[in-house]
């Protein structure tokens, strides 16, 4: 598996099938889909179909939802990364980690790394984060790598209103000179 990003702590690579039991345990976590507005998965099934749909937009993008491993003990955490959303027309920076990795700093520094990915080496121009009103950790993670608020605004139709934040080359320049 090849590594995409590498940060001090942690290897960014993509998800490829031998994840599919760690991100069956991330998944099926009643804790980890509280404010994901997605049911718990129940099925190894689900799983596999999940990945094979990462892998498409992969081909498709050329960048995805990566598995976030830390170097020490080679332990997955979870993942992080973008995601083309049609809907909008907006390429979203999301994460979701197992819940003994919440609270030391993995998603900033994972969310850093891929940010930077994203305007250096592929050369976006907007990336967008969005998170429900109540998940205050996620909302502080967008807000720790320099994204700013943007709207409020529906991210599902029958959804409740979610917390849209948004970043591009210049807030992160910004940021860095600050």
């Amino acid at each position: 598996m090849r590594t995409l990003i590498e940060t001090d702590r942690l290897l960014i690579r993509e998800i490829t099938p031998v994840d599919k039991e760690d991100l069956f345990v991330l998944h099926s976590d009643p804790d980890v889909q509280k404010y994901t507005g997605e049911a718990v998965v129940e099925s190894v099934e689900e799983i596999e179909k999940a990945i094979e749909e990462r892998i498409e937009h992969y081909k498709q993008f050329g960048f995805g939802r990566w598995a976030i491993v830390l170097k020490d003990g080679m332990q997955f955490t979870g993942w992080a990364g973008l995601l083309y959303l049609p809907e909008f027309d907006e390429i979203d920076l999301g994460y979701r980690f197992l819940p003994q990795y919440w609270g030391k700093g993995i998603a900033t520094e994972a969310s850093h790394a891929i940010l930077n990915y994203g305007f250096e080496t592929l050369k976006l121009d907007k990336i967008v984060a969005i998170a429900m009103k109540e998940n205050i950790a996620s909302i502080k993670v967008m807000e720790k790598v320099g994204m700013e608020f943007y709207k409020v605004a529906p991210y599902e139709a029958g959804e409740k209103d979610a917390v849209w934040y948004k970043c591009d080359q210049n807030i992160i320049s910004r940021n860095k000179s600050q």
